[in-house]
């Protein structure tokens, strides 16, 4: 550990498995030493603390996207990735980025996600309903994956049978914002964007002549000022709502099912004048996804570093969501707390557009889940998967 002056220098390898499994104990050791440090693995400074985190994803003298002058040429295995990513409302800015969001809004609008709510209640029933009896089994893909694969694909109004694929293609896209990335996981991250867009296109185009009451229609006609989205625009924004949509939800349901199992009377905490308060717990205590990465688009003085024009910092979310600044005995999980905002759907103009349709499948799904199942046990000690920047269990064995 080298200091440079108020900053310090730390390497830990993201992939290292004691820290897959728990990366709290480092955030805690370089947080203490102030809120922006150099992570040498990544290559760039990363925020640690809460208040450098939110003021960095607030601050409009920081972007997602990499000025055009200085981004680097797009590798030819990953073009069709990037055709798709970089369309994306999480990779634009500005007026660029406030349009689209505008436009993505006039569809994705609070009404239709509350109408979601008695299908979400149904479909958990239906998993449930399902579970094996007298046996171990593993309540990701029996459950946490399942619902929000569902609505996503309800609400897009694509036909339920293609979830799986749908989710097959998601996985394998957000690989590239993966820590273990390597030439393999890009090629086959670019093939499976392709394939998403060539469906997402395909289905669209049907929809021009057979509007029905389901998102991709309504943002086909979704208009403001004459102003509409772009076929590429439809297909970067159904694809990005499906891969943040569901990615969130799973990891946050497997979270949340350990924290209530281990902390205990899960249902006391899921009635419906508590759940609110314990699914925002949830996400505070193990948020689903750990960084952002922002760019400096002007020169920059921030925390004691100079940042030019294009340089990178890490948002470090799993860190500041624990910052003793903000929360008393922030590593322990107390539903009970008093909720305060936390950074687990980012802050600020790219605060994540899915955020509501998240929380409101946790608050439907977990009570459900655990007043079906009052015995609900964990079958052995839960393992996360090498999978960082997510945070996500390997698996989840239970009986019930």
């Amino acid at each position: 550990m080298a200091y440079q002056g108020a900053m310090a220098s730390y390497t830990q390898s993201p992939t290292d498995p004691d820290f897959v499994q728990n990366p709290y104990p480092f955030y805690e050791r370089v947080r203490a030493e102030g809120p922006l440090h150099d992570w040498e693995d990544y290559g760039m400074p990363a925020a640690f603390s809460h208040e450098a985190v939110n003021a960095i994803l607030r601050d409009r003298r920081f972007g997602s996207q990499c000025p055009p002058e200085l981004a680097p040429p797009v590798p030819a295995h990953i073009a069709d990735f990037h055709r798709v990513d970089d369309m994306s409302m999480l990779a634009l800015d500005g007026a660029a980025h406030k349009r689209l969001r505008g436009l993505t809004l006039r569809a994705f609008t609070s009404r239709r996600i509350a109408g979601l709510e008695p299908e979400m209640a149904t479909l958990a029933h239906t998993l449930v309903d399902a579970f094996p009896q007298g046996e171990a089994f593993d309540l990701i893909p029996a459950f946490a994956t399942h619902l929000p694969a569902i609505i996503i694909a309800r609400l897009l109004g694509v036909p339920e049978d293609m979830a799986p694929q749908l989710l097959d293609w998601s996985n394998t896209m957000v690989a590239m914002y993966q820590a273990r990335r390597d030439r393999t996981l890009e090629e086959a991250a670019n093939s499976a964007a392709a394939d998403f867009a060539a469906y997402i296109r395909s289905h669209a185009e049907a929809r021009r002549t057979s509007h029905s009451d389901d998102l991709i229609s309504e943002l086909l006609q979704a208009e403001e000022a004459g102003d509409r989205l772009t076929m590429d625009e439809l297909i970067a924004t159904c694809i990005l709502l499906l891969n943040a949509g569901h990615e969130a939800t799973v990891n946050t349901t497997g979270n949340g099912v350990v924290a209530l199992s281990e902390h205990g009377n899960a249902p006391h905490w899921l009635t419906p004048d508590r759940v609110e308060g314990t699914v925002e717990e949830i996400m505070r205590h193990n948020p689903p996804l750990h960084i952002f990465t922002r760019y400096a688009l002007e020169e920059i003085e921030l925390y004691g570093r100079h940042f030019a024009r294009g340089d990178q910092v890490a948002c470090v979310l799993g860190a500041a969501n624990r910052d003793p600044a903000v929360w008393s005995d922030p590593d322990v999980f107390d539903p009970s707390r008093p909720v305060r905002p936390n950074t687990s759907f980012g802050a600020g103009a790219h605060f994540c557009i899915g955020a509501p349709l998240a929380r409101l499948e946790l608050r439907v799904s977990l009570p459900i889940l655990f007043q079906r199942c009052p015995n609900l046990r964990l079958a052995e000690p839960p393992r996360y998967a090498d999978l960082y920047h997510f945070h996500a269990l390997e698996r989840l064995m239970v009986t019930v």
